[in-house]
């Protein structure tokens, strides 16, 4: 199967992961309301095109916090991301390097910050989950510094993680619910099993031998679960500044009144986010609140959007409505699980090709164009 769109990736991860997991990149909160919101109010804009425009040269190029990179893009932070390929954020941070784009790393990711930045050339972004134990919050972001991390993440919407069913109905839990069904499941994914199962070892390697008393997966999942601090507020942001040098962008903002709490903290960015749908189910979709953001904070903060995109057109339309950037999940994940790097490098080719034809046929030249002119009410 050749993959010409993301969701030709996303049909080809579903047939090499085990159920379980494919639910679990695939899925959302409880009815899944928000994340089907963030799709669907991105289909229903429509955009208001101009012709004989001379869109001969065109250019995707962007700055983001000061630095140039090829693409409105950046590889959103995934957990267990090395469970869908070997290495697998090894695997994602090599393909954003080589497309000109930043790469997030997980707090919860299989492979290392210090691995990712042994195996890449160009700094990576880090996203913090703050812990009950500050010393521990601490020395992740001191060794995220040590490491050549360009950008801090804060990750402010996940005090308690979000229920998600499709994971409790497979067993994908802390601890997992082992049964004969997913078992087998496991065993009819032989290239998987092959690749990852029987591949280095399974483990939050940022956290094992950190943050438990064992350092298998289980453990330290369990030990986290219990650790993320529903007590974190607007003085955590400015702890963080105060012992981060660099940008530091808090991720989970979907109201104007908190992106201005996060410039007064001292933060200089803006993820406009809901997490993908995997908390709060009934939170408003993302590009529905990103313009009063973008008003409220653009011209004070860097704002980057997140949440729905599977499109080209999609990444057009968050730049239109005063996004600077935005990060892709489930696309660039999709990718991973079907074909590793490859597959990663393919989901960036697809949005850039569909970026580029659509901004020819909007009339215009680069991003730097795209405001709101570009678009027509909802649909």
């Amino acid at each position: 199967m050749t993959a010409i769109t993301i969701e030709d990736l996303r049909e080809l991860a579903r047939r090499r992961l085990p159920k379980a997991l494919f639910d679990y990149v695939d899925g959302g909160a409880h009815d899944e309301t928000t994340l089907e919101a963030n799709r669907e109010d991105l289909r229903r804009i429509a955009f208001r095109p101009r012709v004989l425009a001379d869109v001969g040269a065109r250019s995707l190029e962007t700055e983001l916090l000061g630095v140039k990179q090829a693409l409105p893009l950046v590889l959103a932070p995934a957990g267990n991301a090395g469970m869908l390929s070997r290495r697998g954020e090894i695997a994602a941070a090599r393909a954003a390097e080589k497309a000109g784009i930043p790469f997030c790393l997980s707090t919860m990711s299989i492979v290392s910050m210090e691995d990712v930045a042994a195996g890449t050339t160009r700094p990576f972004w880090f996203q913090l989950y703050v812990m009950r134990d500050r010393g521990l919050t601490r020395r992740l972001v001191e060794r995220a510094q040590a490491a050549g991390a360009s950008a801090l993440v804060f990750t402010a919407d996940l005090p308690i993680s979000g229920q998600r069913d499709r994971d409790l109905r497979n067993g994908f839990t802390v601890p997992p619910r082992i049964t004969l069904a997913n078992l087998l499941d496991v065993l009819r994914h032989p290239r998987w099993v092959a690749d990852v199962l029987l591949g280095p070892r399974i483990t939050f390697a940022n956290l094992a031998d950190r943050s438990a008393r064992s350092s298998d997966i289980i453990s330290v999942a369990r030990h986290v679960a219990l650790n993320f601090d529903p007590s974190i507020s607007w003085k955590d942001i400015e702890w963080a500044r105060s012992i981060w040098r660099g940008p530091l962008i808090v991720k989970g903002i979907l109201s104007a009144e908190d992106a201005r709490l996060a410039a007064r903290s001292g933060a200089d960015g803006v993820i406009v986010s809901n997490h993908g749908g995997r908390q709060l189910d009934g939170a408003p979709s993302t590009i529905s609140v990103l313009p009063a953001i973008a008003d409220a904070v653009g011209d004070r903060l860097t704002v980057i959007f997140d949440g729905g995109i599977r499109r080209g057109t999609d990444v057009l339309k968050a730049l239109a409505l005063g996004a600077n950037a935005c990060m892709i999940g489930r696309a660039f994940l999709y990718g991973l699980a079907a074909l590793g790097e490859a597959g990663v490098a393919r989901s960036i080719e697809i949005l850039k090709t569909e970026m580029d034809t659509s901004l020819a046929l909007l009339g215009r030249r680069s991003v730097a164009e795209l405001d709101r002119d570009c678009v027509a009410t909802q649909r």
